[in-house]
């Protein structure tokens, strides 16, 4: 639904990113760079706050939206509640994707197959799921 906005310049236009807690940042550059395809954009470390970012991607930050991986210095055990449901990635060959990725050791979640409900064009999406070092879950969509 589109409001009427008097000044559109105020409202955002692009989304940037999505921040996910990491336990091991190497582990888990490997798992979204590696097994993935991402690749790492940037990475800033500030010791006075115990923290670093990494901000990863399949593109620039400029017009594509990336996941900033946060890992802090001190042992925290992260919850991820019930309001996070999952990163979907696509892939052009499902079954390749998904077999590449479980010879890699990656947990597998669902095996390829079409999606349990249909759409209201009649269309249904073959997705697989997939879950990275710290239990977030991955959806792959051929597309």
């Amino acid at each position: 639904m589109t409001k009427n906005i008097e000044d559109a310049s105020v409202l955002p236009y692009h989304m940037l990113h999505t921040m996910l807690r990491v336990r091991d940042l190497d582990r888990s550059l490997a798992f979204y760079c590696d097994a993935l395809g991402m690749h790492e954009l940037r990475r800033e470390d500030y010791p006075e706050g115990r923290f670093t970012l990494s901000f990863i991607g399949y593109g620039d930050e400029a017009t594509n939206s990336v996941i900033e991986l946060t890992y802090n210095y001190d042992d925290e055990d992260y919850s991820h509640g019930t309001g996070f449901g999952h990163i979907a990635v696509a892939v052009s060959d499902i079954d390749a994707a998904f077999e590449r990725l479980t010879r890699m050791g990656i947990k597998a979640l669902r095996k390829p197959g079409p999606m349990t409900y249909t759409a209201t064009n009649g269309q249904r999406d073959v997705i697989a799921f997939v879950e990275d070092p710290d239990g977030y879950r991955i959806e792959l969509i051929e597309a």
